[in-house]
């Protein structure tokens, strides 16, 4: 598939594409730079972005956990989309890990927190302060005030998984 250069690409492109790179990235058949210039196509808007962190966070692919610098590079320059996401994959995984363990599903629950430790793991490769003020805004959220309110309402968080978000902030 080609790079979706100069178009921008629907969430569900951006998720076939990023499934299709990331993949061939695993069996070598596409260079780390070759992956992150595609990558930086659909880091361009936010559905493309989210596209790529829905697969890239998610999935078994061990791209997260082997991070080539070129993407680096590229996650750094897409700069606020990629931190805002990011801290909110976080949010949700950490806040998903405890409602499955709660239903006791083992299996949905490691990979909710695999997706926490990627989120963490990418956060402290991102611009730092960049990085503490989208923090902070979420911490505020928590407390009921700012912005990301709303993204915390939509999801119904409980105290419970407000505070796991909290413990994750701070790890």
């Amino acid at each position: 598939m080609k790079a979706m250069s100069r178009q921008e690409p629907t969430f569900e492109q951006a998720l076939n594409a990023a499934m299709l790179w990331c993949n061939a990235w695993e069996k070598g058949e596409l260079s780390d730079e070759v992956l992150a210039d595609r990558v930086s196509d659909l880091l361009v808007t936010k559905d493309g972005a989210r596209g790529f962190f829905v697969i890239s966070l998610a999935s078994d692919n061990p791209l997260m956990d082997r991070l080539p610098e070129a993407l680096v590079l590229q996650l750094r320059t897409a700069g606020e989309i990629v931190i805002d996401l990011t801290v909110r994959n976080l949010a949700m995984s950490t806040a998903m890990a405890l409602h499955h363990q709660r239903k006791e599903d083992i299996k949905q629950q490691a990979g909710s927190k695999r997706v926490t430790a990627r989120c963490l793991d990418l956060l402290r490769l991102l611009d730092p302060n960049k990085v503490k003020k989208s923090l902070e805004r979420l911490l505020k959220a928590i407390k009921g005030e700012g912005d990301d309110v709303v993204f915390l309402e939509r999801w119904g968080y409980d105290n419970e998984q407000k505070l796991a978000i909290v413990s994750s902030i701070y790890a």
